[in-house]
C-alpha cells in the first residue's frame, strides 16, 4: 500500500495543476470538452484526497466496536471515489456536452486548447507510467484483469483506472475541438464531452463492482488458500480439514477460521500445543494472517 501512496501523491499534484490551467482554457475558448476535462481533473484530485484519507484511516488500531480493525475503510472510500466519478465526472460532462449539442456557439481561438492538451497529455502520461509501474510491481506477470480482480488492494488499480480514463478523454477532447473547428461544426465539441462523460461512467461502474465484491468479504486467493491447505497437512498431529473459511477485512488483514481433524488420543494440552504450532507456522508464511480461529471437528480430548 506504500507504493500506491507514491502514485496517489503523483496523481494528486498532475490533476490539480492541470485542472487549474483547463479550466482557463476552457473560459478563454468557451469548449465544451475543455470544461468537461476540467471538471474530470477536478474530481481526480479530490478523489486522490478521498484514497489517502481512507489508507490512513485503515490503520487505525483495532477497538472494541471494530475487533478487527478499520481495513474497510479502503474499500469504503473506494467506492465513494467511484460514485463521485459516475455522478460528477460522468454526469456533469454528459450534462454540460448534451446542453453545448442543444445549443451550439461559435469557437474561440483553439490554439490555447491545443497547448494545453498537449502538455496535460505529456504529464498524464507521466504520471500513468508510475500508476502502471506501481501496479504492475505487485500484480508481476499476471494477466492485467486477472490482477483486477483478484487483487485486495483497491488502490492501486483505481489511480491507474483514473489515468487511464484521464489519457483517453484528453484524446476525445483533442480530437473533439480540432473536427469542430477543422469542419465548422461546433457541435462537434460538445460531443466529445458526452464521450468524456460516457468514458468516466464507465470506468466508474468497473471500480463500483469491485468495491462492491470487496466490502461484500472475499476470500483469500487460490494460491494462498492451497498454501494454507499444504501447511495444515504437514503437521503431524492434524489428521484432516473439515472446512477453511477466509475473509479479507482490508489489503493486509485476513480472518481465517479453521475446522481441524486431530489425530486420535492426543490430550487437551497436545491439541492446543498443536494448535498454536499451527497458528505459529501459518503466519511466518502468511503475514496477513492476523485473525485465526481453530475449531475441533471432533471429540477426540480425553
Amino acid at each position: 500500500m506504500a507504493s500506491a501512496k507514491r502514485a496517489i501523491y503523483a496523481a494528486i499534484a498532475g490533476n490539480f495543476a492541470i485542472a487549474v490551467v483547463k479550466f482557463v482554457a476552457a473560459g478563454f475558448s468557451g469548449s465544451s470538452a475543455m470544461l468537461a476535462e476540467g471538471i474530470h481533473s477536478l474530481v481526480d484530485t479530490g478523489n486522490g484526497g478521498l484514497l489517502l484519507l481512507g489508507i490512513n484511516r485503515s490503520r487505525r488500531r483495532p477497538t472494541r466496536m471494530h475487533p478487527f480493525g478499520y481495513g474497510k475503510d479502503v474499500y469504503f472510500y473506494t467506492l465513494v471515489v467511484a460514485i463521485l466519478i459516475f455522478g460528477i465526472g460522468g454526469g456533469i460532462s454528459m450534462y454540460e456536452g448534451i446542453l453545448y449539442v442543444l445549443s451550439p456557439h461559435e469557437l474561440g481561438d483553439p490554439t490555447l486548447n491545443y497547448v494545453v492538451l498537449g502538455i496535460a497529455i505529456l504529464f498524464e502520461g507521466y504520471v500513468w507510467t508510475i500508476a502502471w509501474k506501481e501496479f504492475r510491481a505487485v500484480s508481476g506477470e499476471r494477466p492485467f484483469w486477472d490482477e483486477v480482480r483478484a487483487s485486495k488492494d483497491p488502490t492501486t488499480f483505481t489511480v491507474l483506472f483514473e489515468d487511464t480514463a484521464a489519457l483517453i478523454g484528453l484524446v476525445f477532447a483533442l480530437v473533439g475541438i480540432f473536427l469542430a473547428h477543422a469542419l465548422q461544426t461546433p457541435v462537434l465539441d460538445g460531443v466529445a464531452s458526452i464521450c468524456i462523460g460516457i468514458l468516466l461512467c464507465g470506468v466508474a461502474s468497473l471500480l463500483i463492482l469491485e468495491s462492491k465484491g470487496l466490502l461484500l468479504g472475499e476470500s483469500v486467493s487460490p494460491e494462498v488458500r492451497e498454501s494454507i491447505l499444504h501447511l495444515v497437512d504437514l503437521d503431524p498431529d492434524i489428521r484432516g480439514l473439515s472446512r477453511m473459511m477466509t475473509m479479507h477485512m482490508g489489503p493486509d488483514v485476513v480472518l481465517l477460521n479453521l475446522d481441524l481433524v486431530f489425530r486420535p488420543g492426543l490430550s487437551t494440552r497436545e491439541i492446543e500445543a498443536a494448535v498454536d504450532r499451527l497458528e505459529k507456522t501459518l503466519r511466518a508464511e502468511h503475514e496477513q494472517l492476523m485473525y485465526i480461529t481453530v475449531e475441533v471437528d471432533s471429540p477426540t480430548v480425553r
